[in-house]
């Protein structure tokens, strides 16, 4: 496998600032792909009415880990994000395992959306006349996704900006209105937030689909390398899109379970997770909030499909430079400066897969979804976890001006609920395949499998490839 590390394209510099790095980071996320689709299928398979409390306590978890990602981020500008963090502070091997899971999820997650996608375009097509397989318009959007990825990343960012303010603003107009109304049957019940109503049994089902939306939040580093004073924009775009994310995903589900009542949410979802968002919209203020809601949320899932796609084109970006993936992931546009064959790859990749999918009548919702996302949340939490412990790894060896707080006690806190978090994920997969399923056991250890291939694969350069070996990881490195 060549090394390119010499003649690898460049990205596009200072070409983005701050508040176009939060709208990727929360294109990446869905407001209202998360909220529509995920939090009623939460309710239902997770905690019940302790999401909201859960949002909150996921988001805190993150705010820990985000203080020690800053500080070595300061430190580190590369593409790669967790790779170049995982392989500074713990080593190459554990730093390319963590770049291979990485990979994987965010693959994962890409191909649940493209399920998600196609399943709400074509049930939207076909109420207009126009039957077309979920899957054909899945491939469409595919090609339609590659096009805006290879473009200037600034035309992204301000393109992901517009959908990202059209799809908060009618969440935003929703939660006024159940405020305007005073409320559900309860009134303004906190019940949500209660410990007793979050630590439940299903808390572990309900980490997945609450950690998925906060997955993708290390875009801020992704974009390093084309980021506007990367100093400062990184850290400020990544507090305040965690805080974004946090108090929209927390405030919005519990007016969801105010309106309808804690005592009959869990009912509510399980009769019609799909549309209770729609029938509330519609009732609370009319059937044009609901159709703008329809429609947001399939222009929701091409954004989460846009940032993902261009996440994921720079990991294998900055794996193609290293010499880990085939070196021509490491070219650029001639005009964009966009990683073009990394996107291309990955395109064919995804249409490749829907076409089979096609041909074996894969069910969208009910398998492309759940063996999508669940191993997307167990490779990223994994990595987060790796991620924390370099942090302590970094700063042990020189404090570069940090404090306590930053180099040692917020990275381990972090570490310590990344832990359990993971932990209860993985014992709680019945929850989320539907009791006795071969994936219970098969998912988990896919992804531990993932994570070994990437640790036998930076050995083999040690003792295949030594040069290449030594200069992993070393690329922009500004310590």
């Amino acid at each position: 496998m060549e090394s390119s590390n010499a003649n690898a394209g460049a990205l596009r510099k200072n070409a983005i600032g701050m508040w176009s790095i939060v709208f990727f980071v929360l294109a990446t996320n869905g407001p209202l792909t998360g909220l529509v689709g995920a939090v009623p299928t939460a309710i239902q398979m997770g905690n019940g009415i302790g999401i909201p409390g859960t949002f909150l306590v996921v988001g805190l978890a993150y705010l820990l880990f985000a203080v020690g990602f800053v500080a070595m981020g300061r430190h580190i500008r590369n593409a790669g994000a967790f790779y170049a963090y995982v392989s500074t502070g713990l080593g190459r091997p554990l730093g390319t395992a963590s770049a291979f899971l990485a990979i994987v999820a965010y693959a994962g997650m890409q191909v649940a959306c493209y399920g998600l996608i196609g399943f709400f375009s074509a049930e939207s097509l076909s109420h207009v006349g126009l039957p077309v397989p979920w899957w054909a318009v899945s491939i469409v959007i595919a090609v339609v996704v590659q096009l805006f990825g290879t473009r200037n990343v600034a035309f992204n960012g301000r393109f992901l900006g517009l959908l990202m303010l059209a799809e908060m603003a009618v969440i935003v107009v929703f939660d006024a209105a159940v405020v305007y109304h005073g409320g559900g049957p309860s009134g303004y019940s906190v019940a949500s937030f209660k410990p007793s109503n979050v630590f439940v049994p299903g808390f572990g089902a309900a980490l997945v689909f609450v950690g998925a939306a906060f997955m993708g939040f290390e875009t801020t580093a992704i974009y390093a390398e084309e980021a506007r004073d990367p100093a400062r924009t990184l850290p400020r775009a990544t507090y305040l899109a965690l805080l974004i994310i946090m108090g929209f995903f927390a405030v919005s589900s519990w007016l969801l379970v105010v309106a309808v009542g804690p005592d009959d949410i869990v009912a509510g979802v399980t009769q019609d997770a799909g549309g209770i968002w729609f029938a509330l919209a519609t009732k609370l203020v009319g059937p044009g909030l609901a159709d703008a809601m329809n429609i947001l949320l399939i222009t929701s899932l091409f954004a989460v499909l846009l940032s993902f796609h261009n996440s994921l084109s720079r990991y294998l970006y900055a794996m193609g430079r290293e010499g880990i993936l085939w070196h021509r992931f490491a070219r650029t546009h001639a005009v964009h400066q966009t990683p073009h064959v990394a996107s291309t790859c990955q395109t064919l990749f995804s249409v490749v897969l829907l076409a089979v999918f096609g041909a074996l009548h894969v069910d969208p919702m009910t398998q492309v979804l759940p063996i999508g996302s669940a191993p997307a949340t167990i490779g990223i939490v994994a990595v987060q976890l790796l991620t924390s412990l370099a942090v302590i790894r970094f700063f042990r060896r020189e404090h570069h001006g940090t404090n306590l707080w930053q180099r040692l006690l917020a990275p381990l806190a972090s570490a310590i609920a990344l832990a359990g978090g993971l932990t209860v994920i993985v014992t709680n997969m019945p929850l989320l395949t539907g009791g006795d399923s071969v994936f219970n056991e098969a998912i988990p250890l896919g992804m531990l499998g993932v994570g070994v291939i990437g640790l036998l694969t930076a050995w083999w350069f040690k003792f295949a490839r030594p040069e290449l070996y030594r200069n992993l990881s070393r690329i922009l490195h500004e310590v």
